[in-house]
């Protein structure tokens, strides 16, 4: 049943992320989505042969350009840190992982999973380097991340998630990198954010929608209801829920 079935939660990941690292070098077969190894490699050695890219890839100038192309030449064997750590934007801001109760804490650790357009997938405390590749990105010889990644990351992706409650927050370029097996789920709800104020329709992208994106799941790891419920209990001053099942 649904109402008692383990929650997952897919959030992108954030453009900014902390430097630094410990413990083990990065090595491509660590974490949850150890399958994904392979693409893994080949990724990050195409990233090697485009000298870590440049600014068209990467979307950055000046010295953000340089500190990529640096830690995208060497991700293999980079310093480590959680991918909870590594990822610093506005949605893990208004998440507040380190602030979570221990219960809902321990709940993130074994429901949220980032799609990634270096690594695919990674668990929330899965070892993460420091990169940068939008999963929208042209890399040769592999062409789109999504569409490479999609093979493999739908495979591995839909077996973690059978029997869970999958409560889908992609963006679309994110979202275009696997192909969701809903049968095989609790259930799955994707989840977008409308304006309240009837002078501004529709889905709204930026810093409030990925500050409320953040909010929402903090109140599902911290909801002692069923992740349905808790979505239908969710309230925001400025936003309201569009649900698709």
């Amino acid at each position: 049943m649904a109402g008692t079935a383990p929650l997952a939660v897919l959030l992108p990941p954030s453009e900014g992320k902390a430097l630094g690292g410990e413990g083990a070098p990065w090595d491509p077969a660590s974490g949850t989505f150890a399958a994904l190894a392979p693409h893994r490699t080949k990724v990050a050695a195409a990233l090697r042969k485009a000298k870590g890219g440049d600014a068209k890839l990467l979307g950055v100038g000046g010295a953000h350009l340089s500190r990529a192309q640096d830690a995208n030449r060497t991700v293999i064997g980079a310093p480590a840190l959680p991918a909870a750590q590594r990822y610093t934007g506005v949605v893990y801001d208004h998440l507040g992982l380190a602030t979570l109760p221990a219960a809902a804490r321990r709940r993130a650790s074994s429901s949220i999973v980032v799609l990634s357009g270096l690594l695919g997938a990674v668990g929330i405390d899965d070892p993460t380097p420091d990169y940068r590749l939008k999963m929208g990105a042209r890399l040769a010889p592999l062409g789109t991340m999504q569409r490479g990644w999609k093979p493999a990351l739908s495979d591995a992706l839909n077996e973690w998630l059978t029997g869970r409650v999958v409560i889908d927050l992609l963006p679309n370029e994110h979202a275009a990198a696997w192909a969701p097996s809903p049968p095989d789920y609790a259930a799955f709800l994707r989840v977008s954010f409308v304006e309240r104020a009837a002078d501004r329709p529709g889905k709204v992208v930026g810093h409030d929608a990925k500050a409320a994106k953040g909010a929402l799941v903090r109140h599902l790891l911290t909801s002692r209801a069923a992740p349905a419920r808790a979505l239908a209990s969710f309230e925001h001053e400025r936003f309201v829920l569009q649900i698709t099942a």
